[in-house]
């Protein structure tokens, strides 16, 4: 492969996980509510879930949604009211302690909770299908160039995603009282609804 498409992959991958978007706007949350170690399995989750529905789409799975367009539309419906779902759920998160007690907050996303979330994620796809139909060489080259694809988003997307957790993680020092903490709340859960908004 070409170094050239081996860059414009990476800077691809960059721009697109790097940008805000429901796994960063929910990571910043989470990073302010539990801290960074806490969110390590929900960014590890996200890159587990991005590389399994980067090797769907290479797969075909893809060409589902040029076969069946009213798929992907089902898709951005179910997707949208899942991301509304999880802004509610930021937006009504416990503001007492921060170490809440056991029973009142289940902690952060679980890795395969946010692995599973990519697949009805609208930006996920759109990385996922974007970078496949654009970057994936035809003939010999397609195995070569589908790893390379899966590699960057892995090597680039972790760095790239952990800056917004760890932009969460400083933020917790301000959010030392619960009112400051149930404003936090309900800005992030209106943020993430207003990623629909981006990925329209």
């Amino acid at each position: 492969m070409e170094h050239s498409l081996v860059l414009a992959i990476c800077t691809f991958a960059f721009i697109t996980t790097v940008t805000p978007g429901p796994n960063n706007v929910m990571l910043l949350a989470s990073g302010a509510q539990y801290g960074y170690a806490r969110t390590i399995p929900h960014m590890l989750g996200i890159v587990f879930g991005v590389a399994v529905l980067l090797l769907s789409v290479l797969l075909g799975l893809g060409m589902l949604f040029s076969l069946y367009p009213v798929l992907y539309s089902v898709l951005n419906v179910v997707g949208a009211l899942y991301l509304l779902w999880l802004a509610y759920k930021i937006a009504s998160a416990p503001v007492g302690e921060i170490e809440v007690v056991a029973g009142e907050d289940k902690g952060p996303l679980r890795w395969w909770e946010s692995a599973l979330f990519q697949f009805v994620n609208p930006k996920a796809w759109m990385m996922a299908l974007g970078s496949v139909s654009t970057f994936a060489q035809p003939g010999e080259l397609y195995v070569q160039s589908g790893a390379v694809i899966m590699l960057a988003f892995a090597l680039i997307g972790f760095p790239s995603i952990s800056l917004w957790a760890g932009a969460g993680s400083k933020i917790r020092v301000w959010l030392s009282t619960p009112k400051r903490r149930r404003g936090f709340n309900l800005t992030m859960g209106a943020v993430t609804a207003a990623t629909l908004l981006l990925i329209v």
